[in-house]
């Protein structure tokens, strides 16, 4: 076997699924899909394939010829922890296509099914996220990002509910016997009452980028190619239409900075609260988390990076997660690009000051694994999951900026359109893209060290601290917080949340609770509508013992699933005395439900970690 990934079984001596037609019948009552999946491959193959699955329940294997021929096939008695489950396949000899019948478990990790009382419309609704590693939960298949897919999807969901996915709508019609393949009978498929949402994806995408939710779904459109998806009603749209209102004069900005916009349109979907991630870059159908609407215009950012992925992520792929920063690190500084265009070069440097700021304290939280300090760390038996943070994003980021700084920006831009025009709709490794830079630059590796960048762990000489009036205020002020000094009302005044981010984020860790509860009381900081103020300050607030905050942490933990709250939140809590420890346990005893199995995982992680 020549492993490719070391998150996957897939089998670099074989060739690879490279189409799937997957017909998909939602079993809301039984948090269940039934499912069938042609799957064709990149070359025909004789012999024993190898995909990757995750609490799958596999039902058949045949060939897809008339009448289908059974293919012998077995799973592996043990799931790995990290891998889940291979699936071996015998393929008949010149094996081009191949069909399966399937069901998914209700614990599938890539899916949160709602039931009517944890949604705003009181309909049922569900949705995927399936990044890392959590396509193979949802359907068999290489779940690799060097394993390219396009596909075909129809879903069958009761007639009160619409869906979408991160592919072009075909039609939402009545289903046909002949839609499902084996997914289910033909008394279920077609029964009264059902609908069948159709989908197709022509380009070809990694299978983390395989996404749909469906419930009761409303729209506003923003612009000709960008629209705006909710669950929740009129008021959550129209709020979420005022938020994103900027977001097709973004799209023409990152047009004019990185190349054509190759997807079509550029659509959101803001889930429900348990969403667990700020944002995730569906081609053409981004799903946000409903934190993102502060009122102000700015969640954009969150969208600004989400649609920069639309260029680095989705159409250049980090090939495995060992390479996840040249998705991440890319990403982030054509994000701050782009909001350097649309909201200015100060706010900008706010957004690279919060960057800073993260990127030193991973180094604290990976002080006894440095090695998840490094942009290309060694993951082989290690959940990325585990691991996630915001090295990738923000060392990766300093990395490229330090090329530009070297090269000036005109030169860097230029690099970056070929870059993009040269590997787009490929998944590449580190080592592809430092061949292309020392090609394209010759000399940089004279001038700056890229094994010290690459391999090297911690945070290199060469990174920068960022350069702004705004930003060098706003970290003096944090600096005279030790000595008791509050900022005056007149100084953060025309602050947003992303100031009083960087203002929290700077302050020494060692205050004391009368400090804290001082400041609160001037600013009302955990009242704050914009979560990433209010987790910041509850962050600040814990390790004092303030206990009168203790409500607002068990309210926030129990209304909001984004990992990026959870992790700190539970994390100072755990970390602190029994009496706060408990009260992580039993916030999460009363929240593990409304959590998605990838938030639930992480948080139990924390707490047994510190238990």
């Amino acid at each position: 076997m020549a492993p490719v990934d070391p998150h996957s079984y897939t089998d670099g001596a074989h060739p690879v699924i490279s189409r799937a037609a997957l017909a998909f019948y939602l079993d809301f009552a039984a948090s269940t899909i039934h499912a069938s999946a042609v799957l064709t491959l990149s070359a025909p193959h004789s012999g024993d394939l190898l995909l990757d699955t995750r609490a799958l329940a596999v039902h058949s294997a045949s060939t897809d010829a008339d009448p289908p021929e059974p293919i012998p096939f077995s799973l592996a008695a043990v799931p790995d922890p990290v891998l889940g489950t291979a699936l071996t396949l015998a393929l008949p000899r010149d094996t081009a296509s191949f069909r399966l019948t399937f069901s998914t478990s209700p614990a599938a990790s890539a899916l949160q099914w709602l039931a009517p009382p944890q949604t705003a419309s009181a309909q049922p609704f569900v949705f995927s996220q399936c990044q890392s590693i959590h396509a193979r939960s949802v359907f068999p298949c290489h779940d690799t990002p060097a394993a390219r897919i396009t596909f075909s999807l129809l879903l069958n969901v009761p007639e009160q509910l619409s869906a979408v996915a991160a592919a072009r709508h075909v039609a939402r019609r009545d289903p046909l016997p002949s839609d499902h393949r084996g997914a289910c009978d033909d008394g279920l498929w077609c029964a009264p009452g059902r609908i069948v949402e159709e989908f197709q994806m022509d380009q070809s995408v990694p299978p983390y980028l395989f996404a749909f939710a469906a419930g009761s779904i409303g729209f506003r459109d923003l612009g000709p190619r960008t629209r705006v998806y909710a669950e929740g009603g009129d008021t959550v749209l129209d709020e979420a239409a005022r938020e994103f209102a900027g977001v097709e004069e973004m799209v023409k900005v990152g047009e004019g900075l990185f190349g054509p916009y190759e997807w079509e349109r550029f659509d959101l979907l803001v889930l429900p609260p348990s969403f667990p991630y700020g944002g995730m870059e569906n081609p053409r159908m981004v799903f946000l988390t409903p934190t993102v609407i502060k009122g102000d215009a700015a969640g954009a950012q969150v969208v600004a990076h989400e649609l920069a992925h639309s260029w680095t992520g989705n159409l250049i792929t980090n090939k495995t997660n060992e390479d996840f920063w040249l998705n991440e690190g890319f990403t982030t500084y054509a994000e701050r690009r782009i909001v350097e265009v649309v909201q200015g070069e100060e706010r900008a440097a706010l957004n690279m000051g919060i960057g800073w700021r993260g990127l030193n304290r991973m180094m604290e939280r990976f002080k006894d694994n440095m090695e998840f300090t490094k942009l290309k760390p060694k993951m082989a038996g290690i959940d990325p999951d585990d691991v996630y943070s915001e090295v990738p994003y923000e060392k990766g980021f300093q990395f490229l900026w330090r090329i530009e700084r070297e090269i000036g920006r005109p030169a860097f831009d230029e690099f970056l359109k070929k870059y993009i025009a040269t590997f787009k709709f490929q998944s590449i490794d580190t080592e592809t893209f430092l061949e292309f830079l020392k090609t394209n630059v010759p000399g940089i590796e004279n001038k700056i060290d890229l094994h010290l960048w690459v391999e090297g762990t911690g945070i290199p000489p060469d990174a920068m601290e960022p350069d702004s009036a705004t930003y060098k205020k706003i970290c003096s002020l944090a600096a005279e917080f030790k000595s008791g000094k509050l900022p005056s009302e007149d100084e953060v005044a025309k602050w947003s949340g992303q100031e009083w981010e960087l203002y929290l984020e700077n302050l020494p860790a060692d205050v004391e609770a009368s400090q804290v509860t001082a400041l609160d009381e001037r600013y009302k900081l955990s009242e704050s509508r914009d979560y990433e103020v209010k987790v910041a300050f509850l962050q600040l607030a814990i390790p004092t013992g303030c206990k009168c905050y203790f409500n607002e942490v068990e309210k926030c933990l129990k209304q909001v699933g984004r990992m990026k709250y959870l992790r700190p939140l539970y994390s100072s809590l755990a970390k602190c005395s029994s009496g706060e420890k408990m009260l992580a346990q039993r916030i999460f005893s009363e929240a593990q439900e409304f959590y998605h199995p990838i938030a639930r995982s992480v948080a139990e992680a924390i707490l047994s970690k510190h238990s």
